[in-house]
């Protein structure tokens, strides 16, 4: 499957239970990464507008305008650690992403002089979605923090969404999905997508229950170089949980861009240009290790399919 082009330019929670994230968090070994975002970053982010003196004005209270960026130069497909993209991996394990779906995607694309680079491409929460265009049920939209959400209880199977979306980032399933049998007694939320019945799209949701309450994105603290940031447009910061960066300034400065940005859509989901060299790897080292799902069990009746067959 071959990447997206990108050119040059520049934007009731379900939640699980805290044994669950506990559990999620031990075994990808990001807990430290998720409470350093707490004290340096997202966390210390004002909900509302600042008075002066310091002071917070109830009234002038303000949505979230929630961003990512991915610092290509410190992404190497996780060749380092000799271990599949560790950003899916994470995003599988935390979100029970059915085979063969990868939510956040990590392509390999040649370079113009030779060699490659490694993309991680998640759904890009676009302000401008063709996905939200077409749905002709109103299953898909984008909410006040420009996060792009499913209602699988709304959706009727159709797939115009799948084939408006020009970076290929929903998903279908096929058949009962397959997934662990906890699964089944989540409750149902747009915003966890744990219902996955069959005949229904899914994809990234950004996991706008973790940012509304201080945390990054599973993704983002699994990353073992530091490649993906969070970000609030409206507060003009973001983080990767250990530095903390003004995010108009570090888009404009390294030269931003977002991919296929001449479709107007506005992605709301950046990169910043390289190949890893950031972190020690050479252009010419290439491939990276298949993508592998952890269930051992899955509920009754569940069946995986290829992703070509969409």
């Amino acid at each position: 499957m071959s990447p997206p082009n990108g050119k040059k330019g520049l934007q009731s929670a379900g939640l699980r239970t805290d044994a669950s994230r506990r559990r999620f968090l031990k075994l990808m070994g990001a807990g430290a990464v998720g409470v350093a975002a707490l004290g340096a970053g997202l966390g210390s982010l004002a909900v509302t507008k600042r008075a002066e003196g310091g002071t917070e004005d109830p009234t002038t209270k303000r949505p979230r305008r929630w961003a990512m960026v991915v610092d290509l130069r410190s992404c190497d497909g996780c060749q380092s650690q000799g271990k599949p993209p560790q950003c899916t991996a994470a995003c599988i394990q935390s979100r029970y992403v059915p085979e063969p779906m990868e939510w956040i995607e990590v392509y390999e694309k040649d370079l113009p002089g030779g060699g490659t680079q490694f993309i991680p491409t998640p759904c890009q929460h676009c302000q401008n979605a063709p996905c939200v265009n077409v749905c002709p049920v109103g299953a898909t939209w984008a909410t006040p923090e420009g996060t792009v959400l499913v209602d699988q209880q709304r959706c009727i199977g159709c797939r115009l969404c799948m084939a408006a979306c020009p970076y290929d980032r929903r998903f279908f399933n096929w058949a009962t999905a397959p997934r662990p049998p906890e699964t089944a007694f989540v409750k149902y939320s747009p915003e966890n997508q744990l219902g996955a019945p069959k005949g229904t799209v899914m994809k990234c949701d950004f996991c706008p229950e973790m940012a509304r309450v201080g945390w990054l994105p599973y993704c983002i603290q699994a990353c073992p170089n530091g490649a993906i940031y969070w970000g609030d447009l409206e507060e003009d910061l973001a983080t990767n949980g250990e530095k903390v960066v003004t995010l108009s300034r570090f888009l404009s400065e390294n030269e931003a861009y977002r991919l296929k940005e001449d479709l107007g859509t506005q992605p709301r989901v950046y990169y910043i240009p390289g190949h890893g060299q950031g972190v020690g790897r050479d252009s010419y080292k290439k491939g990276r290790l298949p993508t592998q799902w952890p269930w051992k069990e899955t509920v009754a009746g569940a069946k995986t399919w290829k992703r070509s067959g969409q």
